[in-house]
């Protein structure tokens, strides 16, 4: 496994190839896993996907910078590429920031993105967000790069002026927040193409693009990822998209469920023959727990642990 500083540099030296980064979201360790797995080069953890599964709330900046802090801990001792994180507002003014970044730094991510609007802070899709000064959010981002320890550690300034201020307004504090040391920018909740395209034209400096929207009605358009690439864009991430599949499959089985009871368990688990999750003790890694135990315990200890009992023996075929 790689350490913090290794992908710290990894993610900076992706971020300036020129070919776009794909980051799909995950809202804990597990399906932190699922998208490394999968090849994808970075992980984006999601705080729209935190709120919703960790609070079952709305993501409306009730998330404490320890539980966002602790979970990014998770993701990032989880998987072995970089890990990208939501920190919201950065959790109070300058100063709170600066907490904020060395707590996430030592969270072991590779990048937060802190944005400006007023705390508690909404999702950038959803209206009724309401900004700081451009003057404050510089504020924070001196302060951020100024707490940082390694210099890899990437800070992106998020700008959510679109929905309340206009694009002329997003385009502005951009270019000003990049001035004032973000690696890279973040405009979110861009309504068109046309405002990308002219957002990337007059931007010129690393820049995050939001795949995101999940109304039925859509904010962002969904463009496909050459265009997001030719248009000039670094990195790109889908917040939602895989805890949205999750939950469609996960009340298809429920519903199912309480329709026709252990039965469609039954015919669930047959879709499951030959895939990686028909053995759900094997996924979560318990075969690797035995050989570790083989690795360091008194081998008599090992023996007398699997010796005689009944049930699942991990990391073998026999069901005793």
């Amino acid at each position: 496994m790689r350490d913090a500083k290794e992908k710290r540099r990894d993610l900076r030296e992706k971020l300036t190839s020129n070919r776009l980064l794909v980051a799909p979201g995950a809202h804990n360790a597990l399906v932190a896993q699922l998208v490394e797995d999968a090849g994808f080069p970075a992980v984006y953890m999601t705080g729209s996907g935190v709120v919703n599964t960790l609070l079952g709330q709305p993501d409306v900046g009730l998330a404490t910078q320890g539980e966002m802090t602790t979970m990014a801990h998770y993701l990032a001792e989880a998987v072995d590429v970089p890990v990208i994180s939501d920190a919201d507002t950065g959790y109070g003014n300058a100063i709170n920031v600066m907490r904020t970044v060395r707590e996430f730094e030592s969270a072991g991510v590779a990048a937060i993105h802190i944005e400006d609007q007023i705390n508690p802070k909404r999702c950038g899709h959803i209206v009724g967000k309401e900004l700081v000064s451009a003057e404050e959010m510089i504020g924070k981002l001196n302060a951020a790069v100024d707490a940082r320890r390694d210099p890899d550690f990437v800070i992106i300034a998020r700008t959510d002026a679109r929905g309340p201020a206009g694009l002329d307004e997003a385009i502005a504090r951009a270019n000003r927040y990049h001035e004032a040391g973000a690696d890279v920018v973040f405009p979110d909740a861009l309504l068109s193409e046309e405002e990308i395209r002219r957002f990337a034209a007059e931007v010129p400096c690393p820049k995050m693009m939001n795949m995101g929207g999940y109304a039925v009605k859509r904010t962002t358009p969904k463009l496909q990822l050459e265009t997001v690439e030719d248009i000039g864009f670094n990195l790109v991430i889908f917040p939602l998209a895989v805890l949205r599949a999750g939950v469609q499959a996960m009340q298809e089985f429920l519903f199912g469920l309480a329709a026709r009871g252990t039965a469609h368990e039954v015919d669930h688990i047959a879709t499951l023959r030959g895939k990686s999750i028909e053995n759900w003790y094997e996924f979560s890694g318990i075969g690797t727990v035995r050989a570790l135990e083989e690795k360091y315990l008194p081998s008599e200890a090992v023996e007398r642990k699997y010796a005689g009992g009944k049930g699942y023996l991990p990391a073998s075929n026999e069901n005793r």
